[in-house]
Parts: C-alpha cells; structure tokens; sequence
C-alpha cells in the first residue's frame, strides 16, 4: 500500500552560482512539507565550487 502525506521532493539550487556565470551548477535534493511551508524554501547550503555555504532557492 502506498503512503499517503504532504511530504513532496523539492530541488534546491545556489542562486550565487548562478549569477557568477560559471560553468556547473550546486544542487541538493530535499523533502518538504507542503502542508505546512507553502512557500519556496530558502536554505544556506555547502557549494563545493565557490567553496563557501550560499543561499539555496527552491526551483520548479
């Protein structure tokens, strides 16, 4: 039987990176519920090419 919630896969990318014009990008895969956080999340996360914690911004 499948599980039924509010929890959906969300994709996060660095918006730094994105704006730097280099080549690549940071993502990371996360859950959340969209029950409770309606909106985008925002999160500071690691990205291995500036070498430094940025800010995330949910995408699609």
């Amino acid at each position: 039987m499948a599980k039924k919630g509010n929890r959906v896969q969300v994709i996060m990318e660095c918006t730094e990176h994105k704006n730097s014009g280099m080549p690549g990008t940071s993502r990371y895969i996360t859950t959340k519920n969209k029950k409770n956080t309606t909106e985008r999340l925002e999160l500071k996360k690691f990205n291995a090419v500036l070498k430094r914690k940025t800010v995330h911004k949910e995408i699609k």
